[in-house]
Order: structure tokens, then sequence, then C-alpha cells
């Protein structure tokens, strides 16, 4: 069963019992696996008696829309379109072609629903869309939260440190942990025919084929969004995630505290775009760590008092690990699902704000366009090694993720340019941008979560100050200036 907490009704419309299907609108957790959204659906389907339809689309008119987002996203459908075929459910994958094409697909498909289930994701246009949506449905409308361990609605409260945060998930997540979401929505919902889609709404928005899944590059360049910045080919879908997944837990795991900082070697899990895409669950990766620790439920101790260190009693690996993927993941969540102000300068601390702006007139000893800094010219060779990883990866290390916001601080003629300039580089480029997680980082590097540092400096303040001089006298980095150094 799905817990109520995780299910929040978005209209006040009934369930119909005069629909042909239960339609599950799948716009976040993009998976068949260890998904509430698809378990609360099955169910429902199973409980009215009817099929089942899932249905995947993909906007064009979205900002920072790219070949980059575009493929990972379309990587997953293939995956998702097979998983769906072997299961007997009807799968209505669309990929609009022009901004605004779609529209009306959703209400037509609602038309013949018993009920329709969404993802409740509370980053970036999906609130506004739900909502939108939720006032055009003549029937119910309910979102399902599968984002991370701890329900979004588990408290209305913003956090202003990790270990506030932490401190509360060492008290609650032990009852969470037996409400997990089955590792097969579909286990207990019987093979049937598939849901039929009128002919009429398959003509007007006809579903992506096969074919255009697994090879979607000539599709790509036929649609109206950005073609510079390049897909990262091969890597979308839950095939892809898994994988990646055991490759971590069987030889990144033991080494992940000392290693997770280090360019010159692949440290980090590499999970953030599939859990930002929901092509796999924070819950899956959660157990897989618990696996191969040997860890089990009962195995949870008191709480900490809010101490990383010993939290779930792991190996230090995998305790750092979990401190990434449940508690600064879910911090990042927690704010974006309780401030409409998340991606807002205001957002920031007073302490923040106000030791920022007091040091808004210092002289900066360099000054970067936006276009400069996209283009990786600046004078700092390790600052434009990070951005070519960025540009040509979707990705970046996570020490210099941090290093690299803080020279943007460094280099703008204010905060609040500096915070513009962050956000869209990271969310045009990032694969695992536009997620709460992404904003949580960004906004890091400003303060948040974060408390006054001495001595006061310079444009920083008492905000934490890092140099890329630091950065060469900590890491080896010879190996990864030369890999991306500009050709």
């Amino acid at each position: 069963m799905v817990p109520r907490l995780r299910i929040t009704p978005c209209n006040g419309a009934a369930i119909s019992t005069a629909g042909d299907y239960v339609l599950y609108w799948m716009i976040a957790a993009r998976r068949p696996t260890w998904n509430f959204a698809l378990e609360r659906a099955a169910a429902l389907a199973l409980e009215l008696d009817r099929r089942l339809l899932v249905f995947e689309p993909l906007r064009v008119g979205y900002r920072w829309a790219s070949d980059r987002l575009h493929r990972f996203v379309i990587e997953g459908m293939a995956d998702n379109r097979a998983w769906f075929g072997r299961r007997g459910v009807r799968y209505y994958p669309y990929i609009e072609r022009k901004p605004g094409e779609g529209c009306g697909l959703l209400e037509a498909l609602s038309e013949r629903a018993c009920v329709v289930v969404t993802d409740d994701y509370p980053c970036f246009f999906l609130p506004r869309m739900v909502d939108a949506a939720a006032t055009r449905m003549a029937v119910r409308l309910e979102k399902v939260d599968s984002n991370g361990l701890l329900p979004l609605r588990a408290t209305d409260r913003v956090f202003e440190t990790a270990h506030s945060f932490r401190r509360f998930l060492q008290e609650k997540l032990g009852a969470e942990l037996g409400r997990m979401p089955d590792p097969d929505p579909l286990r207990r919902y019987p093979p049937r025919r598939k849901a039929k889609v009128a002919r009429k709404i398959a003509e007007r928005w006809p579903p992506a084929s096969a074919t255009l899944l697994h090879a979607p590059d000539a599709v790509l360049r036929r649609l109206p969004i950005d073609h510079g910045v390049a897909a990262v080919k091969g890597s979308g879908g839950l095939a892809s995630a898994q994988k990646r997944m055991r490759k971590f837990v069987r030889s990144g795991l033991a080494s992940y505290h000392r290693l997770r900082n280090d360019p010159q070697v692949e440290g980090s899990s590499g999970l953030s775009p599939y859990l930002h895409f929901g092509h796999i669950s924070a819950h899956e990766v959660f157990w897989a760590v618990a696996a191969a620790e040997g860890w089990k439920a009962s195995d949870l101790g008191e709480p900490a008092g809010g101490k990383r260190r010993g939290s779930w009693g792991m190996g230090e690996g995998a305790e750092t690990s979990l401190d990434q993927l449940v508690t600064w993941r879910e911090l990042g969540f927690n704010m974006c699902a309780n401030s409409a102000l998340y991606d807002a300068y205001e957002s920031l601390p007073r302490w923040a704000r106000e030791t920022l702006e007091r040091h808004t007139r210092n002289p900066r000893p360099y000054l970067y366009e936006l276009a400069e800094l996209e283009g990786a010219k600046t004078h700092d060779e390790l600052w434009n090694a990070a951005q070519r990883q960025l540009l040509q990866e979707g990705r970046m290390n996570n020490y210099l993720r941090m290093l690299w916001g803080k020279k943007i601080l460094e280099w703008s003629r204010s905060p609040r340019e500096a915070l513009a300039a962050m956000i869209e580089l990271n969310n045009g480029c990032a694969l695992d941008g536009r997620d709460p997680n992404s904003y949580c980082g960004i906004f890091w590097v400003l303060g948040r979560y974060d408390r006054p540092r001495g001595p006061e400096r310079p444009i920083f303040g008492t905000v934490r100050y890092m140099s890329s001089d630091s950065a060469r006298r900590k890491l080896e980095l010879e190996g990864y200036l030369a890999k991306y150094r500009a050709q």
C-alpha cells in the first residue's frame, strides 16, 4: 500500500466508475520500478477492475531544452517501452515536435479515464503544470511522491542546516524504512488486454515509435531545441542507471569517502542524472548500498543527534554515500517543497545576504560575461577545465563544482549576477540541473546551509571562501587538467 502521506489530491473531482482505464501521467519518476506513483495507479486499476495506461510525454517548450536533455529522456523512454511491453501494459510515449503541439493530449486521454495519477515533484515547471492540468480535468487527479526516503509532506518546516535536517531524518527514517515502494509495482496487476486509445487521439498526437526511441538523432535535429548542447549518448534509462549503480556498489562504495572529491578518478557514483530524471529510485540505491554492507532495517540504531558518522552503522564509504543520497539530496527537496523562493536570491540566510551585500562594491580581480564563462575563456586553467567537463559530459567533479561556483561569485559584478550565471550554466549543461539537489549546491556557494566563516574577505565577506590555489595544493590535478585542456 502506498502511504497516504505520499498521495495528494490535486482537484475536487471524484473517481469515475464509467471510465475505461486508469491513467498514469509519468512526468518525473520516469521508471517502471520502485515507483510509488505507478504502484498507486496499478492498485487503483486492480480495485476498479480497469486497464492501466501509462502516458509519458516530452515537451519542447521548456527552458534549457536541448539535444543533451532530450536524448537522455528518450533513452529512458526506450527502456520503459520495452519493460511495459513485456508486462502487457499500454505505454504511450509522446515527443512533441513544436511548442504547444501536445496541448490537449492529456485532457483527451483523461476523458476516458477513471482517475489520473501523476508524479509529485516540487521543482522546475512541473508543479505549475500539474496545478494547471488539475483545473481542466473532469476526473480525480492525484500526485504521488516517489522522490526520497522521507515523504515531502513529513514536515512543512524549511531546515536551515544539514545538521538539523539530519537529526530530523534520524528520528523519522526508522518508520519509513518499513514503507518502501514495491520493486515491481505491477507485481499484483494481472496480465490483461491493453488499454485502448481512441484512434482520433493517436492520429492527432501519434505516439513515438520503437524506431524513433532507439535512433532519435534524426528527430532531435528537427526539433526547436538547443542543438549547441550536445547529447551524451548511450547513457539514459533504467538499464544504464542500474548498471552504473551495480558498478559503484561493487567497486566504488568502499572508497567513496576518500575518492569522491578526486577529479582524476571516478570516485562518485555517477547516479545524479538518473535520480534527477527518475530513471532510478533513491530507495533502490539505498537498498543496494545496504545489501552490499550486509545491513538490514533492524540494524538501525538510536538517532545519532545529527552526527554524520555512525548514523547508519555501516562502513565509512557507505555512510558518506548515504549522507549524500539521503541528507543532502533530500535537504534540497525539503526547500523546494516548502518554499516558493527556493531559486530566488531572497531565500539565502539573512547573514549571507548582509555580508555579501556589504562587499558588493569591492573591486573584482576579474570580471567575465556569461558567454566567456560558458566558453571556458577565463584566466584560470583549473576553472576552465571544470567548465569544459560540464560542457562535454554534462557533469562535474564534486569538489570542483563547489570551486566553480565560488569563482563565479568572485568574477561577477554582484552576488545576484553570480547566482543567475550559475543557474544558467548549470541548468543548461548539467544532466542533473533543474533539480532540488542542484539548487541546493548552487545556493550553498552563497551561504545556504552554511555558517559565517572568518576571516572576513573582500567580495565574500564571511561566506566560505575557496580558491584554485588551495585546490591545487589539496588535489592531484595534472591528469584532469590534461584531459580537459583546450585543444
